[in-house]
This record gives structure tokens, C-alpha cells and sequence, in this order.
């Protein structure tokens, strides 16, 4: 309990995040009516609605084979590329597999974007959960735990040669010899190259995250959850010396009653599409199974939390926007530091969440500052903590 509360970061605002629909189907799994569109154009405006309402990162999702409601796709880091070019503050996530990527290839591809957009492109890499994504290209399919040793790597090769000059590595899955990227980054203050987030929920996702991932996503959780999943990342960054950030993945639904938020949950739930989720469950709980000690992501999700395919129900932002920012502010106490969110009808209720959720959750967190003893400032920046070299 002491350990996780000593994460807690009550001086700095939180950050808001989305998930870029740039796949069909929406956010859910439902026939439930979800006025959000995977193409650019919606995606576009989305994305100034979400600079404008005070959000500061987006999340591209990456999705290769028409599988469980996302029949259709947009490849994460171009549409990244674009919606980059479209804003001028929105920092934008690129999620991409290791394995489908050469970790020196997205170095050089990631500064592209960094200068573009001066400054405001980062990474999450996944370690890959759909197997036939894999197979399918012809491409080697790792076991669960082997996966994240190849992650590792991945991200050593990132930090390295975006911070490094001649830089070298040799590993079991990349060997880098005498290698220098020129330009480097964006020089931009607090930030020692462009953000990488990691996510995962087994033992073994978790101590990669500790030791090398600058953010460490988390799908949704209830408050107790949430500090059992961070333990292990915790754990592994103390003992190298670091100081990772933590996101929490939420499906936001606010509306004027809290019986009504309950009702919009219950009718998305009750219009699921069975056999998507089904198969999806089918194929995200080999995760979980796969892993030496049954922990994993999705391993103990229900048929209702696969609904939305990062268990953003657990986190509970179903209320009233009164009901919701409190919610969110007791997660900050706890280590949250971003959410990453999620919405049945993406510009409406991003443009809501701006101006009915963020006034209030910015009252509670300098309330929650002020009780502590704390000075908070509600401009300050979250600044990454890289203890020493890139291979650390």
C-alpha cells in the first residue's frame, strides 16, 4: 500500500489521452448506435476537438487482419503521421509490434515525425497478442514470455539511437554495431527523446515496463487493481533506477443522472456483438493462460468487460461529470498520471469531457494538492526520468 501510494504525483496535472478510432467498429463490441468513424477525415477534426478541450496525447491503434468488429483499419504510425501534420499541440502515439518492425527503422521513422511536428511524436509498443497476425505474414510467432525478452530489445534500440552516437547493441534478437541517426530528436526540455509507452498486465510485461518503458499503459481497472498491476512494474524500475510513468485505459460515459450513464452501459452490454467478443475472448485469453504464472492480460476479464476490448468498464467513469472527476482524481492518489479514454461518440463527448469533466477534475486535484501539503501547478509538465545512458 505505502509503495504504490509513494507513486502518487499530486503537484502535477493529470494528462487526458483518447484512443484514435482509426479502426471500424468503434470503441465497444455493440450494435449499440456509436456516431464515431475510422476515417481520416473524422479522425481530423477529432483530433483539434482534442487539443482544444484539453487533451495531450492520442493513441493510434495498430490492427492488421479484419478481425472482432475492426473490419476495416488504418495503419497506426502514417495515420499518426497525418493526424500529427493536422494539430499543432496533440502529441500522437504510434502503437507498433515489434517483430512486424526493425526497432532502427521506427527510430528513424518516429524522428521523422518528431521533427514534423516539432516535437510531439512517441511509440507504444506492443508485444502482439493476435498469433495469426503473425503466421500470417510468414512471420515468427514467439512464445508468451520470449516476446517481451524481444520487446526489451526493441526498446533499448530505441532509446539508444535516439540519444546516442554510434551506437551499439548486440542481443538474441537485434544487433546494432557503431550506429548513428542523424538528425537526432526534437530537442525538447524535460523530454530526453520521444516518449515510449508499454503495455501488459503478466510478470513478465510488467518488469520490461519497469526497466525501460517511460509510460506504463494499463488496461482498465477497478482502484485496487490498478495498484496490484503497477506493483511489478514498480518493483523492476526501483531496482534499475528509474521512475516510469503509469496510464490507465477508461471507457468514459458521462450523462446527466448516474441511472442514465448505467442505463447507456447496460443497453451497450446487452446489444454486444456476441460472436466478435466471444472470439475475441477466445484469442486474448491465450495471454493470460500462456504465461508460467496465469497472469496476463485479460486473464480474469468477463464476457461484459470484453465488451470494450481494453476493459475500460472496469475503471468506472460512468456517472455524472461530477461523479467521473472524482473518480479520476482517487485514481491520481494512487500513481495515475494519464488516462487514456475512450467514448461512445468521440468528437461529442471529447468536446464534452473538455468543458463539463476537466474544469471540475482540475478543482479536485488542486484541493487534494492543498490538503496534502503539496504546491500544485497546473501548468507544470510531467518530465521523464532517464537515470543515466540509453541502455539503462
Amino acid at each position: 500500500m505505502e509503495e504504490t501510494m509513494s507513486v502518487a504525483d499530486l503537484s502535477t496535472p493529470l494528462k487526458f489521452a483518447y484512443w484514435v478510432p482509426n479502426v471500424s467498429g468503434g470503441l465497444v463490441v455493440s450494435t449499440i448506435e456509436q456516431r464515431t468513424s475510422w476515417d481520416f477525415d473524422y479522425n481530423k477534426k477529432l483530433a483539434r476537438i482534442a487539443e482544444d478541450a484539453g487533451f495531450e496525447y492520442a493513441l493510434s491503434q495498430t490492427r492488421y487482419a479484419a478481425s472482432y468488429g475492426a473490419d476495416k483499419q488504418h495503419e497506426a504510425t502514417s495515420f499518426s503521421l497525418a493526424l500529427l501534420a493536422a494539430t499543432e499541440k496533440l502529441k500522437v502515439i504510434a502503437a507498433v509490434h515489434p517483430g512486424m518492425w526493425h526497432p532502427g527503422v521506427l527510430a528513424k521513422f518516429i524522428i521523422t515525425a518528431d521533427h514534423i511536428s516539432n516535437g510531439r511524436a512517441a511509440v507504444n509498443i506492443v508485444s502482439g497478442w493476435l498469433k495469426d497476425e503473425f503466421t500470417n505474414f510468414g512471420l515468427e510467432w514467439l512464445e508468451h514470455d520470449e516476446r517481451y525478452v524481444r520487446t526489451e530489445e526493441f526498446i533499448r534500440v530505441l532509446r539508444g539511437l535516439w540519444t546516442e552516437e554510434g551506437y551499439s547493441q548486440a542481443g538474441k534478437y537485434y544487433d546494432i554495431n557503431n550506429f548513428t541517426l542523424s538528425p537526432a530528436p526534437v530537442d525538447v526540455p524535460g523530454r530526453p527523446h520521444p516518449e515510449i509507452f508499454f503495455g501488459g498486465n503478466s510478470t513478465a510485461a510488467q518488469a520490461t515496463a519497469g526497466r525501460v518503458a517511460d509510460w506504463y499503459f494499463s488496461n482498465g481497472k477497478d482502484l485496487e487493481g490498478f495498484k496490484e498491476n503497477i506493483a511489478g512494474v514498480q518493483a523492476a524500475a526501483a531496482q534499475a533506477g528509474r521512475r516510469p510513468r503509469y496510464g490507465l485505459n477508461g471507457f468514459v460515459i458521462a450523462r446527466d443522472s448516474e441511472k442514465e450513464a448505467r442505463d447507456t452501459l447496460r443497453e451497450i452490454v446487452e446489444k454486444a456483438h456476441r460472436p466478435a467478443v466471444e472470439g475475441f475472448r477466445a484469442a486474448v485469453q491465450e495471454a493470460g493462460a500462456s504465461t508460467k504464472d496465469g497472469k496476463g492480460m485479460w486473464a480474469d476479464s468477463t464476457f461484459e468487460d470484453l465488451v470494450q476490448y481494453n476493459d475500460g468498464f472496469k475503471t468506472q467513469l460512468i456517472g455524472t461529470p461530477e461523479q467521473i472527476a472524482e473518480r479520476i482524481v482517487e485514481y491520481k492518489k494512487i500513481g495515475v498520471n494519464l488516462f487514456l479514454t475512450c467514448y461512445l461518440h468521440f468528437q461529442e463527448e471529447v468536446a464534452a469531457f473538455g468543458t463539463d469533466i476537466l474544469p471540475i477534475v482540475r478543482e479536485l486535484e488542486a484541493d487534494a494538492a492543498r490538503k496534502a501539503g503539496v504546491d500544485f501547478d497546473p501548468k507544470s509538465t510531467l518530465a521523464l526520468h532517464e537515470p543515466s545512458k540509453a541502455g539503462v
